[in-house]
């Protein structure tokens, strides 16, 4: 009987971790895209919402033409007038999750097309932690891309 009842249970379980991640994966994926919105309406609450700073927090961008650039995480929750807000839209996509426990990272690439239809590229690695069963992004990596 124990022969059977073990791999049951080590089965049953599988499945609700399976479940799990499914679920965060795409909870994620909505913090993702809402943050990727409120910085275009220029939402600064909701925008703020979906970052937590830490003390290790860090933004990296790096930029089609070589630069780049250590962003103060504050600049994202409490960004300088004008920095914001100025319309278009983002595409996001190719999402690769790494969801344990409380902790993720995740890659994506994304479209932002401008208020004018102009379109910048980039991949990126997002960073994130459950706080209080909400997921907060708390760093990321952009690296801005010319396609080929």
């Amino acid at each position: 009987m124990k022969k059977i009842l073990v791999p049951l249970l080590v089965i049953l379980s599988s499945f609700g971790t399976g479940a799990q991640k499914a679920k965060d994966s795409i909870a994620i994926k909505n913090v993702l895209e809402k943050e990727a919105a409120t910085w275009r309406s220029g939402d600064v609450k909701a925008h703020a919402g979906c970052w937590l700073v830490q003390p290790y927090s860090r933004i990296l961008v790096s930029t089609a033409d070589g630069n780049c650039y250590d962003v103060a995480p504050e600049n994202v929750v409490n960004p300088p007038a004008g920095m914001m807000g100025k319309g278009g839209y983002a595409i996001l996509s190719n999402f690769t999750f790494s969801i344990q426990k409380r902790n993720a990272w995740v890659s994506h690439d994304e479209v932002s097309v401008a208020a004018d239809g102009s379109k910048s590229y980039s991949h990126e690695i997002r960073l994130l932690e459950k706080i209080k069963g909400q997921w907060k992004l708390v760093g990321q990596s952009i690296h801005i891309y010319k396609p080929g």
